[in-house]
């Protein structure tokens, strides 16, 4: 299984300070003008991010996790929490059966991603309840020392590849794709059926164009 996964992200992608001072730069906006505002605007969407209404409207909310609003996170977000594990009395057995049964989990993590903030929640890493620093790598998180899904399971047997790669987001490049993804589709019964579905899959997502996907399958056989 290849995830390239939220732990959860700490605002929303957009509103980034230098990614939405740069869209907002292009408006003729000075840097000030552009900072304050993307300032102002992640802090109101913020304060209605767990209402029924953003919830039910905007879909980046649904993996929005503030660290310093966990009870609000806990009872409004729709999806994370749940996906999850997190709330308290409700953790569902057949998640964590069903993630710990994996052959093998890779977690990629872009060095330069400034769409998932912190980039370490690639990795299942994120800030402690209540604060936001430090980032704690996975195996100190609560989601990995008391296992809620299944990963520290999967850890302890050796099944979790921790990859970075270096790039934006999902910026992976061919040769890390060759690298770090085929060893784990070649050896599959029918592997090449298998392998030029999950390329093509892979392409879509990536936005590589036929020729691209082409490539890979040729270098990957």
């Amino acid at each position: 299984m290849f995830m390239k996964p939220r732990c959860s992200v700490s605002r929303i992608p957009l509103l980034r300070s230098d990614y939405c001072s740069y869209l907002l730069l292009t408006l003729y906006l000075s840097s000030l003008q552009s900072g304050i505002f993307c300032v102002i605007a992640d802090a109101l969407i913020k304060l209605e991010i767990y209402s029924d209404y953003v919830q039910a409207h905007l879909a980046p909310s649904g993996y929005i996790k503030i660290p310093t609003d966990m009870d609000d996170y806990l009872k409004g977000c729709r999806f994370l929490p749940k996906l999850n594990n997190e709330i308290p009395g409700e953790r569902n057995a057949t998640y964590k059966e069903r993630f710990s049964s994996l052959e093998n989990l890779v977690l990629i993590m872009f060095e330069n991603d400034i769409v998932v903030i912190p980039r370490e929640t690639s990795w299942f890493g994120y800030y402690p309840d209540g604060a936001f620093e430090p980032v704690l790598p996975p195996q100190q998180t609560k989601l990995y020392q008391e296992d809620w899904i299944g990963l520290k399971t999967l850890d302890e047997a050796g099944r979790v590849k921790f990859v970075s790669v270096p790039g934006g987001h999902l910026g992976i490049s061919n040769s890390d794709m060759r690298k770090h993804i085929v060893p784990y589709l070649k050896d599959k019964p029918s592997a090449s059926a298998s392998l030029a579905a999950t390329w093509h899959a892979v392409g879509e997502a990536l936005g590589l164009m036929g020729d691209d996907v082409g490539v890979l399958l040729q270098s990957s056989t």
